[in-house]
């Protein structure tokens, strides 16, 4: 049977510096597989291996014990190349989309074990250009770059060692989701399908931006959650893919966050799917590989909004015991007690 080559095996294969002329030259390529390699193309890479010619040898493995040379090498390498212009399209979309403001953001891929590429300090995530990108080691230290790495890179760093399935994470403001962060409060869930399936959102408490502290609480969130809210800042995403899945995380809980905004200004309660509806999503969402903190709950325990709406409750039956019903004896204690606070007081 002939080896089936995607996109996402490309990419694992140029982050360990790898060469994608070594792959098979009888495997079957997948169309994101092809478009990857016409990309790379461009950048001295052969868009497919050559039959019959013998595999070149493998790149020997950089990390960041490497020598200058062979880090410097790396980084003007056509593949590392190709994922810095991901960055930058990237960091267009934000600044088309209004999610970033003054030179706010910032994005980061692994490339190898303990190796980040990542963007610079003071610049508009809107006007940047594949030179001005930074690589650093897995503990902030800047290791090729002409321009000085983003000061909030160490949060970045610490979603990548607490989760090692991250491979990329984008950070910035969009106004909407942020709002949320500023209130406080986690967006309502069983709404709206997309959301259910690719966003996992939590909380994190505020810290000053750029701090190990910040970094560390957001850290702490990212075993079940993909999409972090951090209080009074902004967002922040990672993806077990690639940058621009970390991005759509942003643009759908954009979307989510500004539909439920107009929802509750039409007067009427927003409707919700049925706990046993999002158990279904909840199954795609963990065929997909995504995580949640809802994976095998019990479906009266799926949809609680009461952050969101005080009072509201699980729609579905549930059972009451009578330990639930009310105590008679405490009830008339308690009105003995009210009726002598109320004499004192006449």
């Amino acid at each position: 049977m002939k080896l089936v080559i995607s996109s996402r095996d490309i990419e694992d294969l140029l982050r360990k510096g790898g060469d994608p002329r070594t792959l098979p030259a009888d495997a079957i390529l997948t169309p994101s597989a092809r478009d990857l390699l016409r990309d790379l193309e461009g950048h001295g890479v052969p868009k497919t291996p050559t039959p019959g010619a013998r595999p070149a040898a493998p790149a020997k493995p950089v990390t960041s014990k490497s020598s200058k040379a062979d880090l410097e090498a790396f980084f003007d390498s056509p593949e590392i190349h190709a994922l810095k212009e991901q960055i930058c399209e990237v960091g267009r979309r934000l600044w088309q989309r209004a999610y970033v403001d003054g030179n706010g953001g910032n994005i980061a891929i692994r490339v190898a074990d303990d190796i980040a590429l990542c963007t610079p300090t003071l610049v508009s995530k809107g006007f940047m250009k594949p030179e001005d990108m930074c690589l650093v080691d897995l503990d902030g230290h800047q290791l090729v770059g002409a321009k000085k790495r983003t000061s909030e890179i160490l949060m970045h760093l610490q979603i990548m060692k607490r989760q090692p399935k991250a491979v990329a994470t984008v950070h910035c403001h969009p106004p909407y989701a942020t709002g949320f962060a500023v209130a406080g409060v986690e967006p309502p869930t069983c709404m709206v399908p997309e959301y259910e399936v690719f966003c996992a959102v939590a909380i994190a408490p505020y810290r000053t931006p750029g701090t190990p502290e910040m970094g560390k609480l957001v850290a702490d969130l990212v075993d079940k959650h993909n999409t972090i809210l951090m209080a009074n800042h902004g967002v922040v995403a990672w993806s077990h893919l690639n940058v621009e899945d970390a991005y759509f995380k942003m643009e759908i809980l954009e979307a989510y966050c500004r539909t439920i905004m107009v929802a509750t200004q039409l007067g009427t309660a927003p409707k919700t799917m049925t706990p046993g509806q999002l158990q279904d999503l909840l199954k795609i969402k963990q065929s997909l590989g995504i995580p949640d903190p809802r994976f095998g709950l019990k479906e009266c325990e799926l949809c609680d909004n009461a952050e969101w709406r005080p009072g509201v409750t699980c729609a579905a039956t549930t059972e009451q015991t009578d330990s639930a019903a009310a105590d008679p004896d405490a009830e008339a204690l308690v009105q003995r007690i009210t009726d002598q606070i109320m004499e004192r007081l006449v």
